[in-house]
């Protein structure tokens, strides 16, 4: 079996043919079955953004992989591929693992860190394992990346520092103000620096919109956006004293604001500080504005400042986060290297529990006048001793199975304990669970998932070749 990924984002394809790809909440659900259905895919999952659209999917035959894909993207989306074929990447088991782990990090993201995209993979996998379009594989490998990112923002701090001119805006609001919920924005200009970010205050619970711009039509374009007022200039200047946040970015020639008008506003406000964020260039507002008393100016270049050495800092969180893919990435190597020999392991464990249940019994009943701590404490060491016993063959079949040395040494270890027979009745458990598993999800694909439960041989021959 083979792990993929086929995709296109923000780097490889231009917003025109990603939105050829796109993927509503309605539609997604349909194109997993599709997907399901599709020739040589065992396990499927689509995660689709705004930014990517990316095919996750076990495949049987390593040759045909990508062509399996490319079948589906271009039956289900109706796109020729000889359109998308240029704007395609393809990953494979180990980097299509590693790919994974850093998109569900944010390090594959536009904006290197951001947190959005960990949702966006958690529900992709959550569908597909809902629709049974997943199995052993991806559903390990799924809460495995889920995990990992979940690190990734609890142990390091990728995600605090804001990096965007309209994001950096709203944090040095929340230092100022704590809460925006009670807070009126006043917007000069409508244009799109001030729209963005007065979208960040907005989503930060901003309520309050005053929009003023020189073409009322269009600040009451952008009022409706926000669920706010258009003003003209000479409006807001009467409602200056009203609002707490003030954003502008008009393109005018000259100062709208001078520390006149902003003075006298302030005169009206009882103390209460004044943010002002002049994102224009040339700049809106009077520098002088910023000596008040409790009036708070920052121009762009302080914001991308800010964003700088926060591109920066998250730079080196990166690569803190770049480890524990690294190592995560080897964990998951080292479960799926020996997942063909846990038929032997079960076997072995199973066995000495029962030899262990055996002997227990024979001397309770040899010495019944034991006490019930007494009977707990033979119990608990001579468990222990039995799991020591054990421990370094089960140890030494997974490092074999790891390194891929051939199958005779499993077979080996088969013989040596004695475990033909332990190891049929599991298969045979297995095989029934699986075959029970499959009716009912009544797919015709399920004999394709049957690498989950294969018979020991062909098990170790999936892993050591």
């Amino acid at each position: 079996m083979h792990l993929i990924v086929v995709g296109l984002n923000y780097r490889t394809a231009p917003v025109e043919v990603r939105e050829r790809f796109a993927l509503s909440e309605t539609d997604l659900p349909l194109a997993l079955e599709s997907l399901k259905q599709t020739t040589g895919i065992l396990e499927g999952v689509i995660v689709a953004t705004c930014n990517r659209t990316e095919i996750y999917a076990v495949v049987d035959r390593h040759t045909l992989c990508g062509h399996y894909i490319r079948s589906f993207m271009e039956t289900w989306f109706n796109v020729p591929r000889t359109e998308f074929n240029p704007y395609l990447y393809m990953y494979e088991d180990e980097r299509m693992i590693e790919h994974l782990f850093r998109v569900a990090c944010g390090l594959d993201s536009m904006v290197i860190g951001e947190t959005q995209i960990l949702g966006q993979v958690r529900d992709a996998f959550l569908l597909a394992q809902e629709q049974k379009a997943t199995g052993t594989l991806f559903n390990r490998l799924f809460k495995q990346a889920v995990t990992v990112a979940k690190r990734a923002q609890s142990e390091t701090s990728i995600g605090e520092n804001a990096v965007s001119v309209s994001y950096a805006a709203v944090e040095l609001g929340k230092r100022i103000f704590g809460r925006f919920d009670n807070k009126k924005i006043m917007i000069l200009g409508a244009g799109k620096m001030s729209e963005l970010t007065a979208k960040h205050l907005s989503s930060a619970g901003a309520k309050e919109v005053l929009v003023v711009n020189r073409t009322v039509a269009r600040a009451e374009e952008l009022a409706r956006k926000f669920d706010g007022v258009a003003l003209s200039m000479d409006q807001a200047i009467g409602r200056l004293h009203e609002a707490d946040i003030i954003i502008s970015s008009t393109g005018a020639k000259r100062f709208v604001l001078n520390r006149s008008t902003v003075e006298e506003a302030m005169s009206g406000r009882k103390q209460r500080p004044l943010f002002l964020i002049d994102i224009a260039v040339p700049r809106d507002i009077d520098p002088a504005c910023g000596e008040l008393r409790n009036v708070f100016l920052y121009d762009i270049d302080d914001l991308e400042g800010i964003v700088e050495t926060n591109l920066e800092n998250r730079r080196k969180e990166a690569a803190v986060i770049e480890k524990m893919i690294a190592a995560e990435l080897a964990a998951y190597q080292e479960w799926y290297g020996t997942l063909g020999v846990a038929p032997l392991i079960r076997g072995l464990q199973e066995k000495a529990a029962a030899i262990h249940e055996q002997t227990l019994d024979s001397l309770l009943r040899k010495l019944p006048d034991l006490d019930e701590r007494q009977v707990k404490v033979i119990r608990k060491l001579t468990k222990s001793m039995l799991s020591q016993m054990i421990h370094d063959p089960i140890l030494r079949v997974k490092e074999t199975a790891a390194v891929k040395r051939g199958d005779a040494m499993m077979d080996a270890f088969v013989q040596l304990f004695a475990l033909e027979e332990d190891v049929a009745r599991i298969e045979a458990e297995m095989q029934a669970g699986e075959n029970a598993n499959a009716a009912s999800k009544a797919e015709p694909k399920t004999a394709d998932k049957a690498y989950e439960t294969p018979s020991i041989l062909s098990q170790l021959a999936g892993v050591l070749r």
